[in-house]
């Protein structure tokens, strides 16, 4: 840890941007964590902001135990930590090894003023005041930059998904070119920024499928792609049932926002038989295991509408979740965007590992059995 120690006593003072330590280990631990620069009773201070579940910590530490703290979550809980300042950027990764890797350069970024106030205006992957022609022309910036007060939340939501890609890269870096399907893909506002985030501003080698039921929304997206110079994203008009990727490309990743009910279950099925590597999948209007359940001890909430649907909703991610869990993947489930914004807010992030041996006392097959369901997903898969 030497070599990171040495960097970090560069990096860390006045002229440091931030330090962000992700792919965590355990996430229920830790999720991720932010490092930024602050004033603190007209003293510098170093704020730590601390992703742990749905809940965010924040404290201040001055800078030798700031170090010492981002070498203690390298050696327990992460397993990637970006550094930048005005003078260096630099990269550094642990393998499920422990064998270190620092990677640095210098930094020619801009030399503004540094902005140390306590309570800043949140830093967005893509920024507010920085106009991305796709955005205006889907109606959240105006041509200058400036967002729409209206889609403030579209923005957020972006941003917010656009965290989530960043902290499965290191699982994907490894892939050569990366190939995503993006299904149900809407108006693509999600999917024009996946582009931008991924080939614009990380600089990587993708390509990027997005599949919709909708011929003119197709028609729209192609016309967009194209006058962007996005000569890597495409859009198809398709059934997610059905879709084949040619000449059986391998598929890195695959992407599912809202494909309402049993549509969900088909996409994520396609990428288990594809063995894909990510999953980002928010479901929607999940109405299958609401037909199905029947449960003596659950009576008291299954006699109430809105209960049942709710419960069924949660039951339904849940089955999901532990079906991708025996099929090879790590997953979690995590929230969207505030559930003040939108009461789809569930996001199923599935990272595949190794295939785990399948048991008598299986626990997504008792729960099925013990409401009285099987889902498509289940069937799909068996």
């Amino acid at each position: 840890m030497q070599q990171v120690r040495e960097l970090l006593e560069k990096a860390v003072g006045s002229e440091l941007y931030q330090v962000i330590l992700s792919n965590s280990r355990n996430k229920e631990r830790v999720g991720k964590v932010k490092i930024r620069p602050v004033m603190v009773k007209g003293g510098l201070a170093f704020q730590e902001t601390a992703y742990i579940g749905s809940q965010v910590f924040h404290s201040n530490h001055e800078k030798t135990a700031l170090i010492e703290r981002i070498i203690c979550y390298l050696e327990k809980d992460f397993r990637q930590c970006e550094v930048e300042s005005k003078v260096l950027k630099a990269m550094i990764l642990v393998s499920k090894k422990g064998r270190l890797t620092v990677k640095s350069k210098k930094n020619r970024g801009d030399t503004g003023i540094m902005d140390f106030s306590h309570n800043r205006t949140k830093s967005y992957i893509l920024q507010e005041g920085t106009a991305v022609p796709f955005l205006i022309d889907l109606g959240v910036q105006t041509p200058d930059g400036k967002v729409i007060k209206a889609r403030y939340d579209k923005f957020r939501q972006i941003n917010r998904f656009m965290e989530f890609i960043e902290d499965v890269l290191p699982t994907l870096s490894n892939r050569g070119r990366l190939n995503i399907v993006d299904f149900g893909c809407g108006k693509s506002y999600l999917t024009f920024a996946m582009y931008h985030y991924l080939k614009e501003l990380q600089g990587l080698d993708i390509r990027i499928t997005g599949l919709d039921l909708k011929r003119d929304v197709v028609l729209r997206c192609n016309e967009l792609a194209q006058k962007y110079g996005y000569q890597d994203l495409h859009f198809v008009v398709g059934d997610i049932s059905t879709y084949n990727e040619e000449d059986d490309t391998p598929v890195d990743m695959v992407v599912t926002l809202h494909a309402c009910d049993t549509a969900t279950d088909y996409a994520l099925a396609k990428a288990v038989g594809w063995k894909a590597g990510v999953i980002l999948s928010v479901p929607c209007c999940q109405h299958e295991v609401n037909r199905q359940t029947e449960c003596a001890e659950l009576q008291m909430i299954l006699k109430y509408g809105l209960l049942k649907e709710r419960l069924s909703a949660l039951c339904t991610d849940a089955i999901r979740a532990g079906v991708l869990e025996e099929n090879g993947y790590d997953v979690q489930i995590l929230e969207f965007i505030d559930m003040q914004h939108t009461p789809k807010n569930i996001l199923i992030r599935a990272v595949r590992r190794e295939q785990r041996k399948r048991t008598e006392a299986d626990p997504v097959s008792k729960m099925a059995e013990f409401l009285h369901v099987k889902t498509t997903l289940q069937k799909l898969l068996e």
